[in-house]
């Protein structure tokens, strides 16, 4: 079983940064974020597997960077130069024992309950 809530979302302008946290109660070989604006649906954006390899969407690639802490169980999502089509709910998954990462948020077994960002122009 695997826990997640996440924080550190809020308003940014474009251009600026932010840093969520996810802090993690059990283990997964795979953990992501997602993310989820007004009526589209669930993307993926970063993923990490085996607390090392990391993979991003080529929406936020070179921009977003996905990092773990396991001393502090926290998963962390670093956020620069945002854009206004960057807003969404933001929200943390785990998809449980060593299963590897997808894209597709329905396989994913574990989630947060979601942290907004909003970048404003």
């Amino acid at each position: 079983q695997v826990q997640l809530v996440e924080s550190g979302g809020g308003s940014v302008q474009a251009g600026g940064s932010l840093r969520l946290s996810c802090a993690i109660s059990g283990s997964s070989y795979c953990m992501a974020w997602f993310r989820q604006a007004s009526e589209t649906e669930r993307e993926g954006v970063a993923f990490l597997e085996n607390d090392v390899t990391t993979t991003y969407a080529d929406s936020v690639k070179g921009r977003f960077t996905i990092s773990i802490d396991n001393a502090k169980k926290t998963l962390y999502l670093d956020m620069n130069s945002l854009k206004p089509e960057d807003t969404a709910m933001y929200y943390c998954a785990a998809r449980g024992g060593r299963a590897s990462c997808s894209k597709y948020s329905w396989i994913y077994h574990y989630w947060g309950q979601g942290t907004q960002v909003t970048v404003s122009s």
